[in-house]
């Protein structure tokens, strides 16, 4: 984690009239459907990925590392799924292999060789990268209100900043548990003293252009502008160009500082939520998450009431895709500029667990066309999925 020195709370490096000044210009620009964010395929496959890994969790906490349908049955919510968890597990035989139990023929489920040892390598980078992730997930807390959150909203991006289920057993003594208001259970953060961290903007803005403190001001954050990326074939109106233009130059807070002082109907504030998202984005695995899920975010961010106007306003920056049925927010810069942000050690092995899955599709054409077809020639119905 990259730090610098904390001469200054950046907020009071800034003009007043920057902080103060409210020019809003009323930005609306036509969605722009882009072929390439929305099949982007780790993206999209994502929502499934994420019940098969749970699901795939529970068989490996099991003693025999296999598990009685009836155990998993009733959990459809807990494992957020639409459709059956029978029918979901066996839509995936390259993952879950079923077998007739010792009792009452009920069907039991067990790992595949190939997904026991996808699970062996997830947990090694789990391992390799403990530091990493504690590191991402201690950047979200600071970014917070009072360096503190809820262990709800922990565990609602659990998946997001990709974190194993048991993360609170490698936490380090940085991160401490407290009681919050109402008995709720929160996760604080501990920050040294005389020491910030930097946001990804700002680390790549002094890699690239060499923006170093000057004595008093900290990071030149004025000069700090958001990558752009606009789909093919945008055009903006001039009086759009203009407001962005003057956007870009506003100067720079990132998440990491102190924003009381802020007026929220103000340009910079804007600019600040922007950035907020921005650097939100970067931290998780595949820099895309549910708009939902993150208007969930407001009070422990101080974000505004309509910060989902954010991405409205701002689609050179972030992508909204609709496809799954959801409004999904993905930052565009990781995608157009792919050594701008490293990559999440998790991605990897996720990819590989989609890959696995996309096979399963082979074995069921296989089994559905040795059901229609018997020897004979005569035509057998389907699998029953539903069963």
């Amino acid at each position: 984690m990259l730090f610098i020195s904390r001469r200054a709370q950046t907020l009071k490096t800034l003009p007043s009239s920057s902080t103060q000044i409210r020019t809003y210009v009323d930005v609306y620009m036509k969605w722009k459907k882009d072929q390439y964010f929305d099949n982007i395929e780790h993206i999209l496959r994502s929502p499934q990925l994420k019940s098969v890994i749970a699901l795939k969790n529970c068989i490996t906490s099991d003693p025999n590392s296999c598990i009685p349908i009836s155990s998993v049955s009733k959990k459809t919510h807990q494992f957020d799924l639409s459709t059956k968890v029978t029918k979901f597990l066996r839509q995936f035989p390259s993952v879950f292999e079923e077998f007739v139990g010792p009792e009452h023929n009920l069907p039991w489920f067990r790992l595949t060789p190939e997904a026991a040892e996808l699970d062996r390598e997830e947990r090694r980078v789990y391992q390799d990268s403990a530091e990493d992730l504690r590191g991402r997930l201690r950047k979200v807390i600071l970014m917070s209100r009072d360096n503190v959150l809820p262990l709800s909203i922990v565990q609602g991006m659990k998946w997001y900043l990709g974190l194993p289920d048991d993360y609170m057993m490698s936490l380090d003594s940085s991160f401490r548990f407290v009681d919050m208001e109402d008995g709720v259970k929160g996760l604080a953060v501990e920050c040294s003293n005389g020491e910030k961290v930097v946001s990804l903007l700002q680390k790549n803005a002094i890699k690239n252009r060499g923006l170093l403190c000057s004595e008093n001001r900290g990071l030149l954050c004025s000069e700090i502008e958001f990558p752009l990326f606009p789909s093919k074939g945008c055009r903006l109106r001039v009086k759009i160009e203009d407001w962005l233009k003057e956007f870009q130059r506003l100067p720079y807070v990132s998440p990491y500082d102190d924003y009381s002082r802020l007026d929220p109907s103000s340009d910079v504030a804007e600019k600040r939520v922007v950035g907020f998202l921005h650097e939100l984005l970067c931290l998780f695995v595949d820099h895309s998450a549910e708009r939902k899920k993150l208007l969930c975010l407001k009070k422990w961010f101080g974000l505004p009431q309509k910060v989902h106007k954010a991405f409205e306003r701002h689609p050179q920056i972030f992508y909204l895709s609709m496809k799954n049925k959801t409004c999904t927010a993905i930052l565009r810069e990781p995608y157009r500029d792919k050594a701008s942000v490293e990559p999440h050690p998790v991605l990897a092995v996720r990819k590989k667990y989609i890959q696995l899955m996309k096979s399963s599709e082979l074995i069921l054409k296989s089994r559905r066309s040795r059901c229609r077809f018997s020897n004979d020639g005569v035509v057998e119905k389907d699998l029953d999925l539903d069963s």
